[in-house]
């Protein structure tokens, strides 16, 4: 019976957990900050003509999607003292996640900008729009109803891989578990704990997440009833003589008499 012990006593563990719940929340918060930002600019500056900075851009992208989080955090913390740049372990997991979630986060923003039609930036050019009011009023409104649900889904990933700074002694939660696993020797109970304070953060993500595809993702295509009603009122319009013009509606008068009489 004192080996299931850890069934009922894990809860114990919990409060020994939280402060490093908040380090890894906060080391999320600032590498999806600043990782959706270059995200956002590496996403347009794909899409510029310039192959040199085309290139540049893929090049950083692929850097951030190829290489694991593992392997970048053990670049920025073991790697760069032998250029001379001496990193302490939690900005080097800052950086490590940062380009991981701009790498991600770019291919998401870049295919929410491609899905606005084209007709929508030609109808700004002819309204004389700059630019940047172009992005700004026309392009990235349309555009973050698409990229927002999943990035929502980067940044619940991005706080499990906060977990992998333990490697490096950041103190998130994994690091607190494994210094009370190696005083208590109670590892079932300590990570079982660990494991509850992951989902209680992801599993609210997980809910926000579908909520807000079901809000601003794409709307659902109509049914058949749907499109045969249309195109009923459509048709009945034409029948009752109803026409548009540039000038503005107009009406069949001999119709108007008789539907009168």
């Amino acid at each position: 019976m004192s080996d299931m012990i850890w069934l009922y006593d894990w809860p114990q563990y919990i409060p020994d957990l939280l402060p490093g719940v908040w380090k890894a929340m906060t080391l999320t918060v600032i590498s999806c900050f600043f990782g959706y930002l270059i995200g956002m600019f590496l996403a347009l500056l794909v899409e510029v003509p310039r192959k040199s900075i085309r290139y540049a851009a893929l090049a950083i992208v692929e850097i951030g999607r190829g290489v694991p989080i593992l392997v970048l955090l053990f670049v920025f913390y073991q790697g760069l003292p032998q250029l001379g740049l001496l990193l302490d372990p939690y900005p080097a997991a800052v950086l490590a996640l940062t380009l991981s979630a701009a790498g991600y986060s770019s291919e998401m923003i870049r295919a929410g900008l491609n899905s606005v039609p084209k007709g929508q930036s030609e109808a700004a050019n002819s309204l004389s729009m700059s630019l940047i009011d172009n992005y700004r009023f026309v392009v990235i409104p349309q555009a973050a109803r698409i990229s927002i649900p999943p990035l929502v889904n980067l940044t619940i990933i991005m706080f499990q891989a906060t977990s992998l700074a333990t490697v490096i002694t950041v103190p998130e939660i994994m690091q607190f578990a494994g210094i009370m696993g190696s005083a208590t020797f109670e590892y079932m109970s300590i990570y079982i704990a660990a494991a509850v304070l992951y989902l209680c953060v992801t599993i609210p993500g997980g809910v926000l997440s579908s909520y807000l595809e079901k809000r601003m993702g794409a709307p659902k295509k109509r049914s058949t009833r749907h499109v045969l009603m249309a195109r009923f009122r459509i048709s009945k319009t034409v029948a009752m003589g109803k026409t548009d013009s540039a000038s503005g509606r107009m009406e069949n008068n001999l119709f108007l008499t008789k539907e009168s009489s």
